[in-house]
Parts: structure tokens; sequence; C-alpha cells
């Protein structure tokens, strides 16, 4: 059955009255592994997105995006990586559609890069078909292998041209020109694509790039820059899926939804009224900013009412967060046939007050600190804690929030350290076990959960990290030039899982790992070769030959002169 391949339906304002005093905040079941499998047509997939895996970022017509400029900025990018070349995605997507096909994968969720077909960004100006056809032939591919092309409009790469012009989503403008690149996908893709994601994650568009700088653009416009970001990606979700309504749906039978990325946020205290609400507060200043709105028709009342005060506190006028018009609030309600939900970790939340004297903060905002178990695994990213337990929390919580809308997990995986070159990834392997079964026990709970979608396809270029962390059920050598692909450990046991359709029994699950591990000894032997090898320069292997045994040894007989040299001294001197 293919993801997202449902007739679509009127939501009602029952489904949209906010129901979060139906979630039980001091009910916090950590119940012992679940064996069973999934519905029947329960949708597997992989992701990516186009600036950290394609390359070829100034190749056949394509424009610059913000990445592109803000990764050729020193000091930007951890060791000043760019996305540049990163996997060749542009040159080797047949491979990777080939890498799909043997994990029988059920859909592949990727990208289309705004200045790729549109350089300047206006669909007025300038349609590069050399982009276009890239897009057509890699969504041909998936079809002709029978991988369902799930399709973001926008991944964080906007046009360099149109940040310069007019500030990017500072900008009421790129409403606009936003919806022209939409039509433009529709238009030219939408006969095979049915399943449309106009945004990835856009608290961190608006927060990371808008407020702490830390991402493309990489502006800091502390207190105001976040919120209004936010404010225009709102509407610019709400006009993309009003012209796939009326223009295309009757034609193409597709479903338009939004990708929101959150940590779950626990009580530090589930006895203390203080922290649940601390608590909830932190979700919808995270999750509830965007997805309210689209629901409901408006932000989260404890948003207006934190940021309002904040903002009178400090001698503002007017509250920092922009207001929707009454028109404005009924245009955007319902504007989602379906919620897509990335995450990745948890963390413990308590109150705590920040005076209006700090400056303008969207963090200061909430008035909450966030604090991690020091028992929680921690395998690589140093934000990423494996706490499975709250995906299932965070699950349930979208359930009575929203009214159960239909769902799919967009983005869930864990990362590696940068020297990490052991194929056998033991710690992914249990995350994905132990996240996937609380997946499985939401859909218990009655979650309406249709797709998982596991984060990510490749190692890829890892935006402000570069390529220091790891995501990717595949290696990617990146020193080489020809960017080759090693299989994990990983790609067997998540191959089992999709074959199985869940954890069928106790004794066949216990064995997936093992035989995983079995698999990947001869990739790992390949990939020692060519790191040794280290892209063919024998003059390179050769020193790294010399650093790994002549220096070692050197030193060694160094140590041993030395001594025998000091026993002559201590004895000349008895």
């Amino acid at each position: 059955m293919q993801f997202l391949l449902r007739t679509h339906h009127v939501f009602t304002l029952v489904l949209w009255v906010s129901a979060s005093e139906d979630f039980d905040w001091t009910k916090n079941e950590r119940t012992s592994f679940y064996y069973g499998t999934f519905p029947t047509g329960f949708s597997w997939g992989v992701g990516s997105s186009a600036y950290q895996t394609e390359g070829a970022w100034n190749i056949d017509g394509k424009g610059a995006s913000i990445w592109d400029s803000f990764a050729h900025r020193k000091g930007k990018i951890f060791l000043n990586d760019t996305g540049d070349s990163s996997c060749e995605g542009y040159y080797k997507f047949k491979d990777d559609v080939t890498l799909m096909k043997d994990m029988k994968l059920n859909h592949y969720r990727f990208s289309v890069s705004w200045p790729r077909i549109l350089p300047s960004g206006l669909k007025s100006e300038h349609i590069n078909e050399k982009g276009i056809k890239y897009y057509n032939d890699l969504i041909n591919m998936l079809l002709a292998n029978k991988i369902t092309p799930v399709v973001t409009l926008y991944h964080w790469d906007l046009p360099q041209v149109l940040q310069e012009k007019y500030g990017g989503w500072q900008n009421v403008s790129m409403v606009d020109y936003f919806n022209d690149f939409a039509n433009l996908c529709f238009e030219r893709f939408g006969n095979r694509v049915r399943n449309w994601i106009t945004f990835n994650n856009p608290w961190s568009i608006a927060v990371e790039g808008y407020e702490t700088g830390e991402h493309a653009p990489g502006l800091k416009l502390k207190g105001t820059g976040a919120y209004r970001a936010a404010h225009h990606i709102i509407k610019a979700h709400a006009k993309v899926w009003h012209t796939y309504d009326t223009q295309w749906r009757s034609k193409q039978k597709g479903l338009v939804g939004i990708s929101l990325t959150a940590d779950w946020g626990e009580p530090v205290d589930v006895t203390n009224q203080r922290d649940i609400e601390a608590a909830e507060r932190y979700i919808q200043f995270y999750m509830g900013w965007f997805a309210t709105p689209i629901f409901n028709g408006d932000y989260p009342q404890v948003m207006k009412d934190y940021v309002g005060r904040k903002s009178g506190q400090q001698g503002l006028g007017a509250s920092r967060l922009p207001v929707f018009s009454p028109q404005e609030k009924t245009y955007i309600r319902g504007t989602c046939d379906f919620l897509g939900l990335g995450h990745f970790t948890t963390r413990y939340i308590t109150q705590k007050n920040y005076p209006s004297g700090v400056g303008d903060s969207y963090f200061a905002d909430r008035d909450l600190a966030e604090l991690v178990d020091p028992k929680w695994p921690d395998p690589g990213s140093e934000w990423l804690y494996s706490v499975p337990w709250g995906f299932r929390r965070l699950l349930n919580f979208v359930k009575t929030q929203y009214g159960n809308p239909m769902l799919y997990v967009t983005e869930n995986g864990v990362s590696e350290k940068m020297l990490c070159t052991d194929l056998c990834d033991d710690w992914r392997m249990q995350y994905f076990k132990d996240y996937i079964n609380e997946m499985l026990k939401a859909v218990k709970d009655g979650v309406n959960i249709k797709g998982y979608t596991a984060w990510s396809l490749l190692d890829n270029f890892e935006w402000d990290e570069g390529y220091s962390e790891r995501f990717g059920l595949y290696y990617v050598d990146f020193r080489n030039k020809n960017k080759t692909r090693y299989p994990k450990a990983s790609v067997q046991f998540y191959k089992r899982i999709i074959s199985s359709n869940g954890f069928p029994n106790q004794r066949e699950v216990e064995s997936w790992k093992r035989k995983a591990v079995e698999t990947c000894s001869s990739s790992n032997q390949l990939l020692a070769a060519a790191t040794r090898e280290s892209q063919g320069d024998p003059l390179i292997g050769h020193m790294e030959m010399v650093t790994e045994i002549v220096v070692p040894t050197v030193c060694t007989l160094c140590i041993l002169l030395s001594a025998v040299f000091l026993m002559f001294l201590l004895r000349g001197r008895l």
C-alpha cells in the first residue's frame, strides 16, 4: 500500500479542539519489550535531503542556496566542511535507488532543491530544465523499483538571491515565491508524486537560522527573528496547501502535510504542577508553535501569554509574537492532510524564571530549564540521548492534542562519532529496535501512525557539524572521490524489521543483531583496505604505514636505548 495514499478527509471542529487535558502527565508506562507486528500496509522508508546529499552545488545551472553561501564562510561549519560534493547523490542516485530496492523499502523521502530548478528563486525569471530532469529521473527510477517518492519541498536550502534581496523568511514576500515554486513542482512532478511535505522542521529554520545564527542564513535577530520567520512559514504552508487543494487535488489525488521535529519534554517531577506546566510549555513552544495554528488556527495560548507578558515587561508596545488576523486564522486552520513527525531524543523539564532584564530571547520566553539523565545512553551527538519511552509519550501527546491525526514518522535515527569507522553499529541497531518498538506500542495505544522513515539512508553533510556526525545506514567514504557506500550492520537489521513488519517473536528478533553483525565483517575489511590506501595514493598509504608502525617502533627503541644509557651512567657513579 502506498505511503500516504489516502482519500482526502475534512477535519471537523471537534478534532481541532485542544485535548491537552486528556493527556495524563502522571502516567508514564515504561513497559517491557512488546512483540507484535504493525498493521497491514504500514510503510517503511528512509530519508535524505538535497543539500545534505546531492553535491553538484554549481553544476548544470543550479543557483546558490543560503547553505552554499553559509558553508563557504570560514568558521561556520565544523572543520570548515561544505556540502559542495557531499555524497555526490546528483550523480549516484541510480546506485542509491538500488540500495533502497535491496532493503525492500516502501518509500523514499527526499527534498527538491529550490535553487536547482529555479536558480534565482523566481519562477517568472528562469526554470532550469536540467534540474527538472534530475528529479524526473529520480522519481521515475523510484517508481520503476516500486518505491513511493515522498517529496519535501523545503529542506532549508532557500535560494541565496532571495535572502540577499528580501531578507529570506523575514519577508512576507517569501509566501508567494514559495507558492510559485511549489506550484511548479506540482505541475512537473505531480502526475507521479502523491505525497508532499511543505517544510521540514520549521523550528530549526526559524530558531537556528534567525535567532541563534547556528544555521544558514546565520542571523541573530534575538527575540523577534524566529517568531517572524515562523509566522511567514506557517502562512506559506497554508497557501501551498490551498493551491494544491484548489488546483491539483482533483487531478492528482495527492496529500499535502508538514514535517515537524520535536523532542519530548518530561516533567522532572510528575507530582509537581509547575514542572508539568513547564513540560507542556516546552512542547507548545516547540511543536505546538507550528502544529496548533495548522490544526486550530492560532498560536498556543501559552505562547501568546508568555511572549506577550515578557514583551510588556521589556517596555514594548506590542507582543514580539506576531498576530494572525481573523481571516488568516480561518485560512490556516485545517491545512494538513497528515502530520509528519521527526523525533530523536528527550529532555527532562522544570520551571525556571528568566527575568525580563536578560533581554529578548525565544529561550528566555519559555521560563524553563532542560535537563538530561546522565544514565541515558549517549551514542554520538552531544544533544542526542537514547530515551525510547519518550517517543511513545510524544506520539500519544499528538494523539490527544490534535485529535489523533493521520501521522507519519518522517525522521528518526541516531548518529555516531566522527572517528568511528566500525560498520558493526550495535548502538544504532539497539536504537532502532527500541524506538520502533515504542512506536509499535503507540499504535497499540490507538495512535494513527501510517509509516516510518529512518534517518538517514547515507552518512551525509550534517549542517553546522559538517561530516563529524554520521546518521547513515550506509557509511560513506568522503575521502574517496567516488564517495563509496559501505553497508553498516543496521542495514540488515532494519531490513529484517521491514520484512517482518515489526517484531514477530522473541527468538527471531534476538537473532537479528547477531546475523547483522556477521554480515558486516566483509564490509569492514573492504573499508579498512580503502582507508589504508587512502584514495589510492601509495605515498599517503606509505605515510600512514610509517605513522602506524615505524614511529611507534622508533619510539620504543629510543626508550630502550635511553634505559641502557642510564644504567651505564649509574654504574659509572657507583
